[in-house]
C-alpha cells in the first residue's frame, strides 16, 4: 500500500497536532537558531552597509584629471577631453572646471587686485552630483541660468565676500568679476573631496565664454565610475582624455578609504559565512535531538501501527514528514523573527536595512534540508522496531 502526498502531510502534522506544546518546543527551538542566523547576517550587513556608505562618501570612486606643466605653464586638456571621458563604459560622472583667472570682489570700492585669496572658476551644471556636493542655500546653475551673469559661491568664497546665506524673498547679491556684476544665486555647503571648491566662485560655462574670455579648456575633470573597474578606468583615462599627449594628463590615484572599504567587504563576507553556518548546525542538533526522543516516547504508537499492517516505510515517512514539518514551521517563524528583529536594530541604529535574500531563503530551506537529515537516523530507529517490542515498552 503506497501513502499519497495528502496522507504523508497527515502523518507529519499528527504527531505536531497531539503534543502541540512539544512540538511548539521543538519548532521554538530551530526557530531561535534560523532568527538568530537572520539576525547575525542582517545586523552586520546592514552595519557594513552604513560603513560602505560613509566610505563612499569620501570618494572612492571618484578620480581628478589634471594637466601636467610643459615648461612653465600647463599642457591644456582639450575642450572635447569631458564629452571623451564620458564615452568610457564603465564611467557613471564626469564633470569639469575651468579657471579663468579672473579677479573676484565684493564691491567695486575694493581694490581691483584684491581679489581675496578666490579663483573664479566656469563650472559645468552637472558638477554637483560628480563631487558629491549640496548646496546650503539657494540654488546651483541651470541650463537656463549658466548662460547670464550668475554665480555660485563655496563655502570660504562666501564667508570672504560676506555671503553666508541668502535670504528668500530680498534681492540677490552680487559680486564684481572683473568689472562685472554677478548674481548670487547659491552658496554651497563645505565639499570634502574638493576643499579647492570652497575657495572659488563658480560661473557658468557659457557665462564665462561670453562674459570673461574663456577659452574653452577645462582645467580640472572629475570623474567617477563603478568601483570594481576603478583601475581599470584610471589607466585608460591619459590617453583618452588627451590621445596626442597622454603623458601631460596627471590622474589622482585611487582613495585609501576604497582599499579599507574591500578589505571590511571581505571580512564581513566570510565572518556572515561562519556565522549561518553555525545558526544552521545549532538548530540541526535541537531538530534531531527532538526526534529521537520523539521516537522513545512513541514506541506503543509505532507497535501498535505496526501490528495494524504498517509497514516499515511507512514509519519511516511518518517521522521524516514530522522532522521536515517541525523545521519549516520553525524556519518560517524564525525567518519573519529575525527579518522583524534587524529591521528594527537598523532603524534604531539608523542604518540602512539590509537583509541579503539568500539568508531568508538559506534560513528557510537550509530549515528544510535540516530538518530532512535530522530525521533520517530518528525514522530509520523508529521503523526498526519491531510491534512486540513496541508495544511491550513502559
Amino acid at each position: 500500500m503506497r501513502l499519497a502526498p495528502g496522507d504523508v502531510v497527515r502523518l507529519g502534522l499528527l504527531g505536531i497536532r497531539t503534543r502541540r506544546l512539544r512540538a511548539a518546543l521543538s519548532a521554538l527551538g530551530i526557530a531561535i537558531g534560523i532568527a538568530t542566523m537572520i539576525i547575525v547576517i542582517g545586523i552586520p550587513a546592514s552595519s557594513q552597509r552604513a560603513l560602505s556608505d560613509r566610505l563612499t562618501s569620501l570618494g572612492t570612486n571618484l578620480l581628478r584629471i589634471e594637466p601636467e606643466s610643459q615648461g612653465d605653464q600647463p599642457a591644456p586638456l582639450p575642450v572635447e577631453s569631458v564629452a571623451m571621458t564620458a564615452r568610457i563604459g564603465p564611467v557613471t560622472e564626469v564633470s569639469a572646471v575651468a579657471n579663468v583667472h579672473a579677479v573676484v570682489r565684493r564691491s567695486d570700492l575694493v581694490d581691483q587686485y584684491d581679489g581675496s585669496g578666490l579663483t573664479v572658476l566656469a563650472s559645468r551644471i552637472d558638477l554637483l552630483p560628480a563631487i558629491n556636493a549640496h548646496l546650503l542655500s539657494g540654488r546651483f546653475l541651470t541650463p537656463a541660468t549658466e548662460r547670464f551673469p550668475t554665480a555660485v559661491l563655496g563655502a570660504v568664497a562666501a564667508t570672504r565676500l560676506g555671503q553666508d546665506r541668502l535670504r528668500p524673498g530680498q534681492p540677490a547679491p552680487q559680486v564684481s568679476i572683473d568689472n562685472r556684476w554677478f548674481s548670487v544665486v547659491g552658496i554651497l555647503a563645505p565639499v570634502p573631496l574638493a576643499p579647492d571648491i570652497d575657495q572659488s566662485v563658480l560661473v557658468g560655462w557659457d557665462a564665462a565664454d561670453r562674459l570673461l574670455g574663456f577659452d574653452g579648456h577645462p582645467t580640472v575633470i572629475y570623474v567617477r565610475c563603478r568601483e570594481p573597474a576603478l583601475e581599470q578606468v584610471r589607466a585608460v583615462l591619459p590617453a583618452t582624455v588627451n590621445p596626442q599627449l597622454p603623458g601631460l594628463v596627471r590622474v589622482s590615484r585611487p582613495s585609501d578609504a576604497l582599499i579599507a572599504k574591500r578589505a571590511t567587504e571581505n571580512a564581513f563576507g566570510a565572518l556572515l559565512l561562519g556565522l549561518a553556518g553555525v545558526s544552521l548546525l545549532v538548530g540541526g542538533i535541537g531538530v534531531a535531538n527532538t526526534m529521537v526522543i520523539s521516537v522513545l516516547e512513541r514506541r506503543r504508537e509505532i507497535g501498535l501501527r505496526r501490528a495494524l499492517g504498517a509497514h516499515r516505510g511507512h514509519i519511516r515517512i511518518q517521522f521524516l514528514a514530522e522532522s521536515i514539518a517541525l523545521a519549516v514551521l520553525g524556519g518560517v517563524a524564525g525567518a519573519t523573527v529575525g527579518v522583524l528583529a534587524t529591521i528594527g536594530y537598523a532603524i534604531g541604529q539608523h542604518w540602512p536595512a539590509v537583509i541579503p535574500a539568500w539568508a531568508v531563503a538559506g534560513g528557510t530551506g537550509g530549515a528544510l534540508l535540516v530538518g530532512a537529515v535530522a530525521g533520517v537516523y530518528p525514522a530509520i530507529r523508529a521503523s526498526r522496531l519491531q510491534p512486540t517490542e513496541a508495544l511491550a515498552a513502559p
